[in-house]
C-alpha cells in the first residue's frame, strides 16, 4: 500500500514487524528490466566490493507494503478457530489419475528468475547440480488485459521451452491479480474465483505437457499478497480460489500438480501485516469440513531458517545465534509443525512441498542481518542438513524447492549485489558456485546413487 494513514494502523505494523515476522522472500522476484527486443543481461557483472561489516541483529524483517490499497476497515482475526473437520478424501483424481499426486521419490528443485535474461548459464547448473525440478513466478497482470485476453508473449513461450530442453521440470507460481480482478484494484488475490480459474485453463492448454506443477499463490497470509489487509476469512477465500484453480486446471491436464499457496512461516496475527501460519492453515483446513484436501495434490510450506541450524527448534532444542531464537516460525523444522496440524485436521493424506527454503548469508538489507551470522561454508551445512532431514525423517515431503539459484548474479547487475534476494544464492555474482552448490550436487548425487 502506498500508505496507511491512521497512526494506529501504523503503529500496529511496527510493533507487530519488530516482534515476530519473518520473511525470507517475497513473490516479486528481482527487478530486471530489459525492454523487449533489447539485449539481455548476461553474467558478466561489476567487481564485487567488500561486503558491510557484520552487525548485531536490530529488526525484524520488513513486509513491503508497495502496491497494496488499504481496506477500509480492517478484518478483525476470528476466534477460537473451528474444531478439525471429519476426513472427505476422494479415492480417485481427475482423469482416474490417483489423488493425491505423488512423486514416488524426494525431488529437489530450485527457484530462478529467467525473464529477460542469460538462461542457459542457470538452466545448465541446475540440471549439473543435481535438481530435477524450476519453480519459476510469473505475475498474472502481466500475462492479462483487458479481461479474457492473454498475451504470454515469446519469452514465456522461450522459457518454457528451455527449461523443458534442459530436461528439468517446471513449476509455475501464480502471484500478483490484475487491477481490474484484485480486491479494491490491488494485485492481491482475485474477488472472483473464476478469474484465476479462467487464467489457469489458458495458462495448462497453451503449455500442456510442458507444465508439470502450477502453485497457486505465495505467502497470502500477508497482507502484502492478499491487497492490503487479511485475516482467516481470506484463508476460507482462498480455498474457494483453489477448489476453482485445481479443477480448471485438471480438465486440461490431469497430470500438473496442483500446489497450494505456501503462508509466511510468522507469528504475527495483525490484520494490516500478516496472520500467523497457524491460524491460517488451520482456516484452510478446516473449511467446509477440510474440502482442501480435495482439491490440492500437495501443502505448499515455506518454512524458516534465519541463522538457525537446520536441526534445531525452539523451545526444546534452540539455536545459539544471535537473534531470530524465539519462536518456532525461525526455524527450518516449523515444517514439523505444519505437518502436525494436518495430521490434527485429517489431512495426512496430503503430501508437503517445500516450495521455498535456504539461508541468507552476509547482506546489507535492513532486517535480515541474521544473514552476517551465516557463512558460505554454514549456508552450505545447513542446505544439506535440511535436505537431509527430509530425507531421512520427513517421508511426508515429496519436494523440497530451494531459494534461490540466481538472485546473486542478478541483483548485481542492478548494482545490488549484497541484496538480501542475493544472499540466498548457491552461486556469487559472476555465477562461480558457492559451497552451497558443490554440498548439494555431491548430497543429490549421493542420495541418488543409494537408489534413493
Amino acid at each position: 500500500m502506498a500508505s496507511l494513514t491512521r497512526l494506529v494502523i501504523v503503529a500496529t505494523i511496527l510493533v507487530a514487524v519488530a516482534l515476530s515476522l519473518l520473511v525470507a522472500c517475497v513473490a516479486t522476484p528481482a527487478t530486471i528490466v530489459t525492454p523487449p527486443g533489447g539485449v539481455p543481461p548476461m553474467a558478466v557483472v561489476q567487481p564485487p566490493v567488500a561486503p558491510p561489516a557484520a552487525v548485531a541483529p536490530v529488526a525484524m524483517p520488513r513486509v513491503s507494503t508497495a502496491n497494496v490499497t488499504p481496506a477500509p476497515t480492517l478484518q478483525p482475526v476470528p476466534t477460537p478457530l473451528p474444531a478439525p473437520p471429519a476426513p472427505t478424501m476422494q479415492p480417485v483424481g481427475p482423469g482416474g489419475l490417483p489423488h493425491p499426486l505423488r512423486t514416488g521419490r524426494l525431488e529437489f528443485g530450485v527457484h530462478a528468475h529467467l525473464f529477460w535474461t542469460d538462461r542457459a548459464t542457470p538452466l545448465r547448473l541446475a540440471h549439473d547440480a543435481g535438481f530435477g525440478w524450476i519453480r519459476q513466478q510469473i505475475h498474472w497482470k502481466d500475462q492479462e488485459g483487458p479481461p479474457g485476453f492473454y498475451a504470454w508473449g515469446d519469452e514465456l513461450d522461450s522459457l518454457v521451452s528451455d527449461v523443458n530442453a534442459r530436461g528439468l521440470k517446471l513449476m509455475i507460481s501464480i502471484v500478483r491479480s490484475p487491477s481490474f480482478y484484485g480486491r479494491g484494484g490491488s494485485d492481491g488475490l482475485p474477488e472472483d474465483p473464476v478469474a484465476l480459474g479462467n487464467f489457469v485453463a489458458a495458462l495448462a492448454q497453451r503449455y500442456r505437457g510442458r507444465i508439470h506443477a502450477i502453485q497457486i499463490w505465495n505467502e497470502q497470509n500477508l497482507a502484502y499478497e492478499n491487497g492490503g489487509y487479511v485475516s482467516t476469512d481470506d484463508a476460507r477465500h482462498y480455498v474457494e480460489i483453489l477448489k476453482v484453480a485445481y479443477t480448471r486446471i485438471k480438465e486440461v491436464d490431469p497430470a500438473i500438480i496442483v500446489v497450494s499457496g505456501a503462508p509466511a512461516s510468522t507469528a504475527v496475527d495483525s490484520p494490516g501485516v500478516a496472520i500467523s501460519d497457524m491460524r491460517y492453515y488451520s482456516a484452510m483446513f478446516a473449511y467446509e469440513n477440510g474440502v482442501i484436501r480435495n482439491y490440492v495434490d500437495a501443502l505448499g510450506v515455506h518454512p524458516g531458517g534465519s541463522a538457525n541450524p537446520p536441526e534445531t527448534l525452539w523451545p526444546g532444542e534452540p539455536s545459539q545465534a544471535q537473534g531470530w531464537t524465539d519462536d518456532p516460525t525461525f526455524y527450518f523444522r516449523n515444517v514439523e509443525r505444519v505437518r502436525r496440524l494436518m495430521e490434527e485436521y485429517r489431512l495426512a493424506d496430503v503430501p508437503v512441498w517445500i516450495t521455498e527454503f535456504g539461508w541468507a548469508t552476509r547482506n546489507d538489507t535492513p532486517g535480515f542481518e541474521f544473514g552476517h551470522q551465516v557463512s558460505y561454508e554454514q549456508q552450505a551445512q545447513y542446505i544439506v542438513g535440511a535436505m537431509r532431514l527430509a530425507a531421512e525423517r520427513y517421508p511426508w515431503v515429496d519436494a523440497m524447492f530451494l531459494w534461490n539459484l540466481n538472485f546473486a548474479p542478478l541483483r548485481a547487475q542492478s548494482g545490488q549485489p549484497f541484496h538480501e534476494q542475493a544472499s540466498f544464492s548457491i552461486v556469487t555474482t559472476d555465477y562461480t558456485p558457492r559451497p552451497a552448490y558443490w554440498a548439494v550436487q555431491q548430497y543429490i548425487a549421493a542420495l541418488r546413487a543409494a537408489g534413493r
